[in-house]
C-alpha cells in the first residue's frame, strides 16, 4: 500500500474514532452541567452576600471607598447588593424561578463591569455566559422548575374528578356538592 493509502486509512480511523469519542460525549447529561453551573455562579454571589452581611459596616465601608457605583447612596447599594446576592442566588442554585432570579444577577455582572473592576472582564464574561445560557435553555431536570413544570402538567391532564381537592375551583366544588 502507498503512503496515501496508509494516510486516508489512518484519516478514516481517526475520524471514526473522533466520531465514536464525540457521540459516547453527547451521552453525558446537560442537567448534570446545568446544576454544576447554577451552583459555581450562585455560590459566588452567595458567598459574596454572606461576606456583606457577617462585616456590614465593613461592606458598607467598600461601597464608599472602593465600589463607588454611580447615582447610588453607598448604604443603599450595599443594601442591593447583599439582598440581591442572598436571595437570587439562592434561587439560582435551587433552580426555582431561575429565569427570573438570573436578571437582577445579569445586572449585578453588567454594573460591576462597567463601574467597580472593568480589568476583571474574563470573569464577569464566564459568569454572564452561564447565565445567558441558563436564561436562554432554562435550569434543566435538576432544579425545582422543573419539578413544578412536571406538577402542574400532570395536574393539567387529570380529570377534574379526580383532582384532589384543594385543586378543583370552587365554582367545580359547587356544583359537585
Amino acid at each position: 500500500m502507498s503512503a496515501a493509502g496508509h494516510a486516508a486509512e489512518y484519516a478514516s480511523t481517526v475520524r471514526v474514532w473522533l466520531d465514536g469519542a464525540r457521540i459516547w460525549l453527547a451521552r453525558f447529561p446537560l442537567c448534570s452541567i446545568q446544576l454544576a453551573m447554577r451552583i459555581a455562579v450562585g455560590a459566588v454571589f452567595l458567598n459574596s452576600g454572606l461576606l456583606k452581611i457577617n462585616s456590614w459596616e465593613f461592606a458598607i465601608k467598600l461601597f464608599q471607598d472602593e465600589y463607588k457605583v454611580p447615582l447610588l447612596d453607598p448604604v443603599w447599594a450595599a443594601r442591593l447588593a447583599t439582598f440581591n446576592e442572598l436571595t437570587f442566588s439562592v434561587l439560582l442554585i435551587v433552580g426555582l424561578a431561575t429565569r427570573i432570579a438570573i436578571l437582577p444577577l445579569l445586572g449585578m455582572v453588567t454594573v460591576i463591569q462597567t463601574f467597580v473592576y472593568p480589568q476583571a472582564w474574563t470573569e464577569h464574561l464566564l459568569w454572564a455566559s452561564i447565565l445567558v445560557f441558563l436564561l436562554t435553555r432554562g435550569p434543566g431536570e435538576l432544579s425545582l422548575d422543573y419539578l413544578i413544570e412536571r406538577w402542574v402538567l400532570k395536574q393539567r391532564r387529570l380529570p377534574i374528578g379526580t383532582r384532589p381537592p384543594s385543586q378543583v375551583s370552587r365554582r367545580a366544588a359547587t356544583i359537585i356538592l
